[in-house]
């Protein structure tokens, strides 16, 4: 990988792979609090441009355990120009293609079904802009309203320092992103998401970096908790069945509609990373 970020990119590449390894810490921890000796496999990799040049790279991390039946925790940091059609739709880049991109990207399947699936993913743009983006999302098979509550509540004191609206417009955002149009339902429980949080100067650049650390943190507090709530919950084979069911509204939404998965295939990252989110098993019915 051979990039040269500027002072901006470069503490928020810093950043991401801090918060890479506390949630990964963390996830361990978990594991072998049930008894499981599971760890994440870490894979590197590279990118090029089309003429060969370097164009950055970064980690894959998947762990499959006991409680943790698949989870993957990306790190990258890429960069060069972008197809010129492709260019047309990020923002910024439709008269000048030239991009760099770093971010955390994390998607959790789980093995008992009364613990729910996660998302979060927060990155930082440069185009001819530079913006943050971002947001975590509950993806529960068997909901629980306590959970639920539990995890919008911390998201919602995370944005409470930004301004009294904040929450309510990320929250309404997440829930327009998460749908499903072809099911006619909502993906999960929801939570919140916001893109192209703008860094004109470097008191926007700031603000927008500390509120994506916020909801970082906050991700890294509430979902380890929930999870140390449910995962000792017995469970059916119905219910499992029920999970495995749902795993593939799941699997639609992110090969069909995620622009994280279409920004990856389109800018030449490593499909292995991009394709972690996929559930390890699913049920067509």
């Amino acid at each position: 990988m051979t990039l040269t970020p500027d002072p901006q990119q470069e503490a928020a590449r810093n950043w991401f792979e801090d918060l890479r390894n506390r949630i990964c810490a963390e996830f361990e921890a978990i594991e072998r609090e049930a008894g499981s000796d599971a760890s994440f496999d870490y894979l590197s990799w590279d990118r090029t441009e089309p003429d060969g040049t370097p164009g950055g790279g970064g980690v894959r991390g998947v762990m499959k355990g006991k409680v943790f039946e698949k989870v993957g925790v990306n790190v990258s940091t890429v960069g060069g120009a972008l197809n010129p059609d492709f260019a047309k739709t990020i923002h910024g880049a439709g008269e000048d293609p030239a991009f760099f991109a770093t971010g955390i990207s994390l998607v959790a399947h789980m093995a008992n079904p009364h613990v729910p699936a996660v998302h979060m993913n927060t990155r930082f743009l440069t185009t001819t802009k530079k913006w943050f983006g971002g947001g975590a999302d509950l993806n529960p098979p068997i909901p629980y309203e306590q959970d639920t509550d539990d995890f919008h509540a911390r998201l919602r004191a995370a944005c409470v320092p930004y301004g009294p609206e904040v929450y309510e417009r990320y929250k309404q955002w997440a829930e327009d992103y998460f749908w499903i149009p072809h099911r006619n339902t909502h993906r999960g429980v929801g939570g919140i998401f916001y893109d192209h949080l703008e860094c004109d100067n470097d008191t926007l650049f700031e603000r927008n970096f500390a509120l994506t650390r916020d909801v970082g943190e906050a991700f890294l507090d509430v979902f380890p908790r929930i999870v140390r709530r449910r995962m000792g919950l017995e469970f059916t084979p119905e219910e499992k069945h029920a999970q495995l069911v749902w795993r593939g509204r799941y699997a639609e939404f992110n090969l069909v509609y995620d622009r994280g998965t279409m920004f990856g295939l389109k800018t030449g990252g490593n499909i292995e990373a991009i394709l972690m989110s996929l559930p390890p098993e699913v049920i067509w019915e």
